[in-house]
This record gives C-alpha cells, structure tokens and sequence, in this order.
C-alpha cells in the first residue's frame, strides 16, 4: 500500500489475518486536520473487523513534537486534536512516533539536545494527556534501538510513560547508522537481544514489547581494504560533523525483486520523461540516474546511490551490483547472529537479516515472554515474501507451544537472572499478527524501492535527513498502513480499556475459537505506461538537470532549465522512524521559509492542528511531503491492559 513500496501479499497464506490498519503519518503539528488518502470507510470494508490507527510524528517531525511539548497548555491541545483526528476519521488509535524525546533527532546538529531537556519531563505528560482524551482507543509509541538514544527512557521515567499506552515497539534495528565509526551489525540477535534486556532494565513491561525486524540491508563506505576484518573496520565519514549533512557514502536497500534480481539490461528502454531506474524499466538517454529516479549530470544525480544500470557517469560504487554479490556470498555471524559481506570491489560492507536469522530471533520473543514482534516493512520483502514467510512460520510454532490460549512453560521460562522482577509476564495471552504499511505522499506515480527517508530528506535510513524544497501538490496528502492478525487463543478481558458505544476497537471485543476467512483487498494497480512521445511535458513535476537533453523531448516543449539545487529526489521512506514536515504555512506553498510566531492553540475538538505555522530554521526543517512511509509486520501476544 505504501506509494514508494507499494507491493503487499495477496495469498491467503501471506496474508492472513489482517486485524489492524494504520495510517502514517499525520504530522504532529497538524493532527485534527489530518484525513486519510484512503477513507476508512474503505478500509473497513476491505478489512471487516479491524482496528484502524493512525500513526503521527516519525523521522524528522522534530518542530512539531518541539513545539507541542512546551507547555501544559499546548500539550492538553495536542491531545484533543488527536482526539478530534479520531472522531473525524474514524480510528481506533494513534501511534505515537517521536524521534527522539529529549533529543538526537533529525535536527540533533541545528538543535543540540541540551535545548530539548525539557522533552524528557513533557514526553509522559503528552501521553497521559492523550490517554485521558482517547480512554477507549488504543495508543502505542515506536522507542529507539540504540541506548543512546534513550534519553527520555529511564527507570525514573518508565512508571509514567508504560501505563499509557498498549504497545510499545522496539525499533531493535538500525543498530548501526550514519553517526558510527566503525562497521557492525546493524541488526543481529545479539544486538537485538540487547535492546530488549535495556528495555526490561528500566521495568517496560515485556507483555506490551514488540520486537522489531527490518526488512532491508544496509551498506557503508570503508575507508580501505577490509577483507581481513570486515567487522570493526573504520568507514568513510557519513555525515557532516558540523552540519550532519549527508555524505552518501552509506544507504540502504530494500528485498524487493527491483533489487533481489539482476538487472536485464536488454528490456530497459530510453526514458521518456526524465525518471528512470528499475520501477519504470527506463534508463537516461544521457547522464546518470540518481538513486531517486530523475536523470541528470551533476554530483547531486551521479553520486550518493546512483543507478549504474541505468544511465551513464555514475561516479560512486554500484551499489546494485554490490547487493548481488553480497546477498549470494553473504557472510553469518553466528556468535552474534547477523549476515554480513564486505565488497572489495566497491568497499561496500553490507549488514542485513536473512530468514534464518528471524528464526533465531524468535528465541527472544519466547525467552523473554515478550507481547509480541513487528517488521519493518511489509512492501520492502516483495521478492518471495520470504521474511514475512518466516515469521508466519515462526508463528505458527509459537502457537504449537500453547495450550487453551497459554504459553507453555517450557517455551519461555528462560530468564536472565539479571531481569528486572518489574517487568511482568504474560503467560496467559492471546497472539495475534499486527501489520503496519504506510503510504507516503509524492508526485502522482512516483516511487521507489530504495529504503530511506521520507522526501523531507534527501538521505537513506543512516542517520538523519537533508531537507529538501516542499512542493504544493502533496499538500494534504495522506497515507495508509496495513496491521494484521491472527486471533486463535482464547481473548483476554483487558481491566483498563472499555469499548464505548461510539467506536468499540475490535481487537478488545470476544475473538472467535477459529481464524475466519479474511476479504482481502485487491492488488494495487500498476501505474499507467508511457504516454506518447509528442505527449506535452508537465512543469509542475519535472524539471531538468542543467545540460541534460532527452532527444524525444518535443522541440516545442522542452522544459525550463533550471539549477540542479531546484530538482527533488524521489521520496523513499526509512524504517518506522521516517515522518517528513509539513511546510510552513502549507498549502500555500510560500517559497520561503520565513519564521513566524506561533499560532494562539485552537478550542479543544476544532478540526485544525494544534500549530498552523512555527519557528523553523532557514534550511533545516524544510519538509516536501505531508506523508510518511510505513510499514511492520507485527505478531502480538495481547496481554492485560491490551
């Protein structure tokens, strides 16, 4: 469903079970005013039974979270704009995606974090306040991976922020990003397993934990030859050490068959329009094709991703023809459980999951008696579905250690002796699978199968996002996301969470003895082909990089040129974390960014956002999209209180 990912399962088999669908993202400075791409109303229809959500925030939403979380007074704001987004949408609850209360966010560079310390203090006041304002919705928050960005997560903390909310999602990856030295697992068992021993450290509630996956490979410049040591081997710089600039040098990349097969040079025709890459099967007729898909001739379009097969003048590695040898020479760790391959011929050291290591990391799930697992994402495992296979698979072993809707002891009584004895167990628990697959907002058509940011930033999951110019007709634009599950164990009857007569979330309602048959929705449809060669070009979406020429332009309707700064990339999305800014004032579409004081808070329940405009640094928080890409796969164990 997601536009730059937007392949999903349709094999009763794959996808099976859908309980949950979440949008994402709204952005947190304009919540009320949120509607969907797609009604839920259709949603609903395409999946009878599940719960809707709406997911807000995300990666680089930080002027939205900075400035709601000021006061009291706009906090309570903020919460009953979450409300009236429910009731004018329809959900059932909200997803709260903040990265990072407290700091190192997008902007960690702009905005050190000894001017967000006041986050720490206001992070559990916006979830008790929007608690009290949805008592009958469900709330979960995405938290970091890396300790280090666990700033607001503490043991002091914790007993405020855990009663609030039903899930909590572990991103228990991207272990390793743009801000590192030196090569490692960016997600392993190991690694993975560590996360969740510092959430249980500080008493979350292991009954609410989700353990994520990431459904993608990521690679990093070395800074020589490390064939000997692959691991602990010094990379290239990745980022500006003043700005945090991307230096692309570093990326991801997505198990999508664009990516998993091998590209057939003969079927690619001569683009007709300015985009290439694998998803429109065109190559430029001159210059390079940047890892978005636009053609062009300056470092901005033959560096940093770009697609070698798809153009000519590509200056960086072949990133692409790096992945094919790393993913049939990959290397297992298995002490620390993660694959791994070091490219000598591009410097490339890749780090990625395979299906065996999910295996392994349901070990975890079980050992630790966790709530349940989630995957990020859901379009970026089309090759196979091979992933989301596993887990299925993986699942439905879980399910055979359980009796009448019990864990049995002997699949999850390993516990380490450091455990807090905080952290309760959910022995007793219903499983479910929980899907999450979003639709970020671009031009008419475009996407891509590279992992990374949302347009908002021109840079992948390493790390943070270079702001890029917004453009007016993604105003207003939304997003979907997919959650699923397979209720087959006896339901618990939650303490806190009441359904009301307005809106009653199915997922606390008597679950069936048996899974029922699921109306799945029908494939999205392809884009439509090209049009004809004398077919007038549309300024609005395309301008060119100076110099570049595509001999089937019509000699009466070549496009303005225009300076390289002016071209956008095409938006691809990071791991749940990705959540690009509203512009200012959109959408009017100003050219600049000027700051402005904040707007006077809205009456609680009027259908506008909690901020209409704000303070934001020339350059810095530019966002070119409303909407973020979203997508985890998540199985459940529903414990009290869910």
């Amino acid at each position: 469903m997601s536009k730059w990912h937007p392949t999903r399962p349709t094999d009763p088999q794959v996808q099976a079970g859908i309980d949950h669908l979440v949008v994402a993202f709204a952005n947190a400075n304009a919540t009320a005013s949120y509607t969907p791409k797609v009604p839920f109303s259709t949603l609903r229809t395409e999946y009878p039974g599940a719960n809707m959500m709406i997911a807000v925030g995300g990666w680089g939403d930080d002027i939205g979270y900075f400035q709601l979380s000021k006061s009291d007074a706009t906090i309570q704001q903020f919460a009953a704009d979450i409300a009236t987004m429910l009731t004018n949408t329809g959900a059932d609850g909200v997803d709260i995606d903040w990265e990072y209360p407290g700091g190192n966010g997008a902007d960690y560079k702009q905005v050190p974090n000894d001017q967000k310390t006041y986050q720490i203090a206001a992070f559990p006041k916006v979830l008790a306040a929007i608690r009290k304002a949805i008592p009958d919705k469900l709330i979960s928050i995405a938290v970091p991976g890396k300790k280090i960005d666990m700033i607001a997560y503490t043991k002091e903390t914790g007993p405020k922020i855990w009663p609030s909310v039903d899930y909590i999602n572990v991103m228990s990856y991207d272990l390793m990003n743009r801000r590192d030295k030196v090569t490692k697992h960016h997600t392993s068992v190991a690694g993975t397993e560590d996360v969740i021993r510092n959430y249980l450290a500080i008493g979350a509630p292991r009954e609410k934990m989700n353990l994520g996956f990431a459904w993608y490979a990521k690679y990093f410049t070395t800074q020589g030859d490390c064939s000997d040591n692959p691991l602990g081997c010094p990379i290239a710089l990745a980022e500006d050490p003043i700005t945090g600039q991307d230096l692309h040098t570093s990326g991801a990349w997505t198990f999508e068959s664009a990516h998993m097969d091998a590209v057939n040079v003969s079927s690619i025709s001569v683009s007709y329009d300015g985009t290439c890459g694998p998803e429109k099967g065109t190559r430029c007729a001159t210059g390079c094709c940047s890892q978005y898909g636009n053609c062009g001739t300056s470092p901005d379009f033959c560096s940093g991703g770009c697609q070698h097969a798809f153009g000519t003048g590509c200056t960086d590695a072949d990133v692409a023809g790096s992945w094919q040898r790393a993913a049939e020479n990959g290397i297992t760790d298995q002490q620390a459980g993660g694959q791994y391959y070091f490219d000598a011929q591009s410097r490339l050291f890749w780090t990625w999951d395979t299906p065996e290591l999910v295996s392994r990391k349901f070990d975890i799930v079980k050992k630790y008696k966790l709530g349940g697992v989630m995957a990020w994402s859901l379009g970026e495992d089309s090759a196979g579905w091979t992933h989301l296979r596993r887990m299925a698979d993986e699942m439905a072993k879980l399910k055979s250690t359980t009796a009448n809707g019990r864990t049995s002891t002997t699949a999850s009584s390993s516990v380490v002796p450091d455990e807090p004895t905080t952290a309760q167990s959910s022995s007793a628990a219903q499983y479910s699978v929980v899907w999450v697959d979003g639709t970020q907002n671009g031009p008419t058509g475009d996407y891509s199968t590279e992992a990374g940011s949302p347009p908002d930033y021109t840079v992948d999951y390493n790390g943070h996002r270079n702001p890029v110019a917004p453009l007016p007709e993604d105003d207003n634009a939304a997003s979907t996301a997919l959650i699923g599950s397979s209720n087959t164990m006896a339901p618990i009857q939650p303490p806190v969470l009441a359904p009301t007569s307005l809106a009653p979330a199915p997922a606390l309602q008597q679950a069936p003895s048996s899974p029922s048959p699921i109306a799945l929705a029908a494939p999205t449809p392809s884009p439509p082909g090209p049009p004809a060669l004398n077919t007038p070009f549309s300024h609005d979406t395309f301008t060119p990089d100076p110099g570049y020429v595509n001999p089937n332009w019509p000699a009466h309707n070549v496009p303005a040129l225009q300076p390289a700064s002016g071209q956008q990339p095409q938006p691809h999305r990071a791991p749940y974390s990705s959540r690009p800014m509203q512009p200012v004032d959109a959408p009017v579409g100003a050219g600049g960014v000027v700051p402005v004081a904040p707007a006077a808070p809205v009456a609680a329940g009027a259908a506008s956002s909690l901020i209409s405009s704000a303070a934001m640094l020339d350059g810095q928080e530019r966002g070119a999209y409303t909407g973020g890409g979203s997508c985890r796969l998540r199985w459940r164990k529903k414990g009290q209180g869910v």
